[in-house]
């Protein structure tokens, strides 16, 4: 198999007009975000355009260049996708099961990584406090088996307990750029569940 020479790339794409030039550079952004199936950053687009090239007025004209289209371009964690518009979710659906990415967990699961994502970094006994009840081992371990959470750092309390932060799939599964797009509700103790 032959090795790829980021070398015998041309990203500057001196020999094309600049109108061609331009349009070749966001046709290079939106086949690599179409090949990805996870957010692309800002400095992997920039490996394929040319230097002093702003990806950022790419993605814009990228974005336009989409409306009306049954996908779109959409900032999610640190970098974009390409995603189908929700106006088409359900006729996905039902062609086959190509876009059910359901997270498949209960009502209680989704209480504690949302408590997660608004008090992060938080160990299981904090959650035991908000939630007035233990908080088992096996929702811990269904919420970091789908990758929404991850080991944060350990808790400066005695006896270092461990603390969970939220992750990059949990900003993807809830389309969100960052945690600053969580909305304003606390999470607060003695709620029920």
């Amino acid at each position: 198999m032959a090795r790829y020479d980021k070398a015998s790339l041309d990203r500057e794409l001196e020999g094309l007009p600049a109108e061609l030039r331009w349009r070749e550079w966001m046709r290079r952004v939106e086949a690599v975000l179409f090949a990805s199936s996870s957010p692309v950053s800002r400095e992997a687009l920039k490996r394929v355009v040319g230097q002093g090239v702003s990806v950022e007025l790419l993605i814009e004209d990228l974005a336009a260049e989409l409306e009306g289209r049954v996908y779109e371009l959409t900032a999610v964690a640190d970098g974009w996708v390409l995603r189908s518009r929700p106006a088409y979710s359900e006729v996905i659906k039902a062609a086959s099961n190509v876009g059910d990415q359901a997270l498949d967990l209960s009502e209680f699961d989704l209480a504690v990584l949302a408590a997660i994502a608004y008090r992060q970094p938080v160990t299981r006994k904090a959650l035991g406090e908000i939630f007035g009840k233990e908080v088992g081992r096996e929702v811990i371990g269904r919420l970091r088996e789908r990758d929404l959470i991850a080991p944060g750092p350990r808790s400066p309390s005695r006896g270092a307990a461990f603390t969970f932060v939220t992750t990059k799939v949990f900003l993807l599964a809830f389309d969100l750029r960052s945690l600053d797009d969580l909305s304003d509700r606390e999470v607060t103790q003695g709620e029920q569940w």
